[in-house]
């Protein structure tokens, strides 16, 4: 017998479709310009990720696990991996600006002062992990409560 192979609906598939379509125009569009610039950003930013970024944040996140301990260690440290990610995901999108790299640049085509970025992203990267904190003490004093006594 033959194994079937499940295909969507026919919105799903219409759907899908239709971000294939978008997505290569994007990158027709993307490419119209500087070809082999967009196309070498693209393999030096696979090969970073791959040979730099991706041991480094393995090695913290190992890391991390030993220092949070065996015991609820990865229960724990999910609290300090979501904010972790989502402040590494804000630093690597808005580096440039954060650097002061491009301020130069980013005033000549947004008209507004590039300064501030360093200061705006450290606050919220504390707001995550202070959030993160609360959480946890929150859902940690919560159990407490909750834990039936010892009998004895």
């Amino acid at each position: 017998m033959r194994p079937r192979i499940p295909l969507g609906s026919p919105l799903q598939l219409l759907l899908l479709a239709c971000s294939f379509a978008l997505a290569g125009y994007a990158g027709v569009r993307l490419l119209e310009g500087d070809w082999f610039g967009v196309a070498l950003w693209f393999v030096g930013a696979a090969l970073l990720h791959d040979l730099v970024l991706l041991p480094l944040y393995a090695a913290l996140d190992r890391a991390l696990l030993r220092a949070c301990g065996a015991a609820g260690g990865r229960r724990w440290a999910l609290y300090v991996r979501v904010p972790a990610a989502l402040s590494g995901l804000l630093l690597l999108v808005w580096f440039p600006l954060i650097s002061g790299r491009v301020a130069g640049s980013y005033r000549g085509a947004a008209g507004l002062p590039a300064d501030g970025f360093l200061t705006r992203w450290l606050l919220i990267s504390a707001a995550l992990f202070g959030g993160s904190a609360v959480l946890l003490v929150w859902r940690l004093r919560r159990a407490t409560k909750h834990r039936p006594p010892a009998v004895h």
